[in-house]
């Protein structure tokens, strides 16, 4: 089973976040409706399950990420590993300290650290 197989309960990350339903869907593309279905069990596709992780597990700002980072990453890992593991190392304590305040998921090996939970943002209506 994978990690967020059996970790992945967006109800919890949502609440733990602060965050109303609709708050929290819209900024992975998936109406309030439908994430209420996911909410109540309704099975999530992958990509949807992974969005949520990047942006409310992860914390990424997916309007920021650019194809060429991940081309970077690739070349990295396969050309210098010994940097890459090294410049992994130093941004997870880096991210780790900048995220006392926060809860955490254990999964198995993995500790997956979620922020303290975030005012609502306005919506500009």
């Amino acid at each position: 089973m994978k990690i967020f197989d059996r970790v992945l309960n967006p109800r919890e990350i949502r609440r733990r976040l602060g965050l109303n339903q609709e708050q929290f869907w819209t900024q992975i593309g998936v109406t309030q409706s439908g994430g209420s279905r996911y909410e109540s069990g309704r099975d999530m596709p992958k990509p949807v399950r992974e969005l949520l992780r990047l942006v409310h597990v992860e914390q990424i700002d997916l309007s920021q990420v650019k194809r060429v980072d991940f081309e970077i990453i690739g070349y990295l890992k396969e050309t210098h590993p010994d940097l890459y593991r090294s410049l992994r190392r130093a941004a997870r304590g880096r991210s780790r300290d900048g995220l006392a305040g926060g809860d955490a998921f254990e999964a198995g090996d993995d500790l997956i650290d979620l922020p303290a939970p975030v005012e609502p943002r306005s919506t500009g209506t």
